[in-house]
């Protein structure tokens, strides 16, 4: 009996959707016994020919597998020789060096396992969305972590501070000891170790007192009225020119800041070396007070201002 006549005899006892079933499920069944009765019908030579044809095509693939392979590991290399150049020759930090290089190498390997995986012919794309989920849950799960290393990449990548430096943030100051991936590490100048995650110094104000290679002093000294300002006056100004760490540029100025209640204030800036701040600034109030005296100035009263913080050597 043909498909034809199946079909008329189905629809003359049954009704139009019902026939179509049937013969849907008879051809199903009729398909899959034409292949096995075909598998049996095959010789042994052509069972023997359609294994070879196939191990053929499969040797094929491992073999394109195999040059893709070797030929990407070889790219790998040149892109990884070449992201290095590159970093060393823009300074960049060792820390920060060594984890771009080995995440660049971790995610070049990982595409390249995915173009053979489906040279080869295995459907990639259950892999692609397992990677895809496992990150969003990684992500998710150290969220906060993850902000610390964005920020700790940032702060290596544009290096707003560097070992060494004199640093005030987020309500802490001191000299940064170390920096690495997630916090970075102070010393404070009374030898205690404050850790500071990155990503609130990232995103938060930073006082770099270590930028700068030279820093400004100032004093504010008071004298009793009645005594000679052109004096006052010209004693600071030898006692400035006699010190060799008073830089000549800029220039040093001494003026008359106010006329308080019981005192004439001078006002006193001179620039120096960022490494010689302190040693300068109190160098300078011990011989005003020795000096000031011999020559006839008395201190009503004795005040001091520095505008910023010091460089701890």
């Amino acid at each position: 009996m043909t498909q034809g006549d199946l079909t008329s005899a189905l629809t003359a006892g049954l009704g139009t959707k019902e026939a179509a079933t049937a013969v849907a499920d008879t051809t199903k069944t009729h398909t899959f016994y034409d292949m096995l009765s075909s598998a049996s019908d095959m010789s042994f030579q052509q069972l023997l020919e359609q294994s070879i044809s196939g191990l053929i095509h499969l040797s094929i693939k491992i073999a394109i597998a195999c040059i893709i392979f070797f030929v990407g590991k070889w790219i790998l290399k040149k892109l990884y020789n070449l992201l290095y150049t590159i970093l060393v020759k823009r300074n960049v930090e060792p820390s920060l060096r060594s984890f771009l290089l080995s995440l660049t190498r971790i995610t070049l390997t990982l595409i390249l396992i995915v173009i053979i995986i489906g040279v080869l012919g295995i459907n990639t794309t259950s892999f692609v969305a397992l990677f895809a989920s496992a990150g969003i849950a990684i992500g998710m799960a150290l969220s906060g972590t993850l902000q610390n290393f964005a920020g700790g990449v940032m702060i290596l990548l544009f290096k707003p501070y560097r070992v060494g430096d004199y640093i005030v943030a987020q309500g802490y100051e001191g000299t940064v000891k170390e920096i690495q991936i997630f916090n970075t590490i102070l010393n404070t100048p009374d030898n205690k170790t404050i850790i500071i995650p990155n990503g609130g110094l990232s995103t938060g104000s930073i006082n770099n007192f270590s930028k700068e290679a030279t820093r400004r002093l100032e004093w504010k000294y008071g004298i009793a009225y009645g005594d000679s300002f052109d004096t006052a006056k010209a004693v600071l100004t030898k006692m400035l020119q006699e010190d060799a760490r008073i830089l000549k540029t800029p220039a040093f100025s001494i003026n008359l800041s106010s006329l308080d209640d019981s005192a004439v204030t001078l006002v006193v800036r001179a620039w120096v070396k960022s490494g010689d701040y302190w040693n300068v600034f109190f160098d300078m109030n011990e011989k005003v007070y020795k000096e000031f005296g011999q020559h006839g100035l008395n201190f009503p009263s004795v005040s001091y201002t520095h505008l910023t913080l010091p460089t701890i050597a």
